[in-house]
């Protein structure tokens, strides 16, 4: 049975869906920041559907368009995870039609919120993981 577009990946799952092999995907989460599976005991990474849609921008990015690692540090610094997310081309749950009955403000707010939300989980994981670390 396939499990639903809302269900968590292991990295197993998610090197398939991408089309790389787990190896790499274990490296961009060095490269990347913005690259931050959940983890569970053990260490094994559980991988979120927006986790995937960042993924899918990232490899088109470096596999498609030919950017290099610097290039899509670069980009995201430069435009968040939004221009990552638009180049994965996926749907969130909220689709750009959708969203255009929002108005550019609107949907300029909803990606930022976005962001907050993302900057605000990576602070949580990064604090787990000293947590962890040191119990």
């Amino acid at each position: 049975m396939a499990k639903s577009p809302e269900a968590f990946r292991t990295i197993s799952e998610a090197a398939e869906e991408l089309d790389v092999p787990q190896h790499v995907l274990r490296f961009w989460e060095t490269k990347f920041s913005f690259i931050r599976p959940m983890k569970r005991a053990g260490g094994r990474r559980f991988y979120r559907p927006q986790d995937l849609a960042v993924l899918k921008g990232v490899r088109r990015l470096l596999h498609d368009e030919g950017y290099t690692i610097k290039g899509v540090q670069k980009l995201h610094k430069e435009q968040g995870v939004r221009r990552l997310l638009a180049i994965a081309e996926v749907d969130l749950g909220v689709t750009m039609v959708e969203t255009t009955s929002l108005g550019p403000a609107g949907q300029d707010r909803l990606w930022r919120v976005l962001e907050a939300l993302e900057a605000a989980k990576a602070q949580l994981d990064e604090g787990l993981g000293d947590s962890r670390d040191q119990g």
